[in-house]
């Protein structure tokens, strides 16, 4: 099937729920959302908002943090593990996650600092309950992955990995670590691995990363990463088998070298995408959003370069540390950088980059001006500053 680019602009926009922006509700709007993509990215940074956070207050209306909060740690609907790298995802699909939890299991990095104190903290976490690294008095340190760290962080993060441990709760950035068994349903927690071979698992995660974004290409790139034991042969292979099988509908968009790809799911969204409807408005979009796991295909899709420049030195960067895209309607019209002081309880906007291509009108600013208060409101911020 052959679709226009603003069709698949649409229809992307859509599945993702930013066309039109801000519309799903609470909680439940929250779960639905995370099981259709299956993972949001994790990353703790925090200069306006963490990155799962930016990609819900884009889609749901009066979203604050405690509402992901609530799924993760009350409700336990959700939960911290693996997937497209640190990620959070539902918690029914914790068997499918088995053969990460054993390779770590097998592969992570080990010292007898760490193997010497492992039965210590299993007993203490029988006995009292979630605990973090600051409740051990092991102060070893030990080189780990990132950084040298205690030998009780290296320990419950290995046993985290391992499938041993959860995250049960957080207060700022210290996690609190739980015996998985204790917080996940007994059902699930027992459930074997549903994909029995290689080949299995590597069509359910291919289509599942497929729907994380909604729309996508076969070529290699960032958005397939965390999958095991795939590389390019295995996944165009798959991808052929899943679109003969009628898993995938493939789709080519005008412009474009490359086939794209969508759920057989998905057919009767692709078809309402084919006229426009409804007034434009604008949404921030986070800057490991699902929407953007793949920076060569949004540039191809939108003629929209990003780059996240917070790991380049200051004179490196184009733009600035934490910068977020700016949607309107179907298309990125500008990127800004915000940072929240939330002493002060103030949105700072340091900068703001009109998209040289786009012609700024009265309607856009409005819709942007709409946005701003929504964003500052989901912050906590009492006052902008432009």
């Amino acid at each position: 099937m052959k679709i226009s680019k603003e069709t698949a602009k649409r229809f992307l926009l859509s599945y993702q729920n930013l066309l039109p922006p801000r519309r799903l509700s609470g909680r439940e709007g929250i779960l639905a959302f995370v099981r259709k993509v299956g993972c949001l990215q994790f990353d703790p940074l925090n200069i306006a908002g963490i990155n799962t956070d930016l990609v819900l207050q884009s889609r749901v209306k009066n979203y604050r943090p405690d509402m992901l909060y609530g799924l993760l740690y009350e409700d336990r609907k959700l939960l911290d593990g693996w997937d497209k790298n640190m990620s959070i995802y539902p918690i029914e699909d914790w068997p499918y996650f088995k053969r990460f939890r054993e390779d770590a299991k097998d592969h992570i990095r080990r010292s007898e600092h760490i193997d010497e104190i492992l039965g210590q903290i299993r007993k203490d976490i029988e006995v009292r309950g979630p605990l973090s690294s600051q409740d051990f008095d092991f102060d070893k340190k030990v080189g780990w992955y990132w950084a040298p760290a205690k030998a009780s962080r290296a320990a419950l993060e290995s046993m985290y990995w391992w499938g041993e441990l959860v995250i049960h709760h957080r207060i700022g950035t210290r996690k609190y670590y739980d015996l998985a068994e204790r917080n996940i349903p007994q059902e699930i927690f027992d459930r074997r691995d549903p994909n029995t071979n290689e080949e299995a698992y590597h069509r359910w995660h291919i289509s599942r990363r497929i729907g994380s974004i909604g729309l996508f290409w076969s070529r290699s790139g960032d958005a397939w990463l965390g999958i095991k034991g795939l590389n390019s042969g295995k996944r165009i292979a798959a991808i052929e088998k899943m679109t003969r099988s009628g898993e995938l509908i493939e789709l080519e968009i005008e412009g474009f070298d490359y086939p794209v790809y969508t759920s057989s799911f998905n057919g009767e969204l692709l078809d309402r995408c084919h006229e426009s409807d409804g007034a434009q408005e604008a949404s921030f979009i986070a800057p490991l959003d699902n929407l953007l796991w793949d920076r060569k295909f949004i540039k191809s899709l939108f003629q929209f370069e990003y780059t996240w420049e917070v790991y380049k030195q200051p004179q490196d960067r184009k733009y600035g540390y934490y910068v977020l895209p700016v949607l309107f309607g179907t298309e990125f019209v500008a990127r800004f950088e915000p940072v929240f002081d939330k002493k002060k309880k103030v949105l700072n906007i340091k900068n703001w980059w009109w998209e040289e291509r786009i012609a700024v009108t009265g309607n856009m600013k409005e819709a942007i001006r709409k946005c701003t208060d929504d964003f500052a409101s989901f912050l906590g911020a009492e006052k902008i500053v432009t």
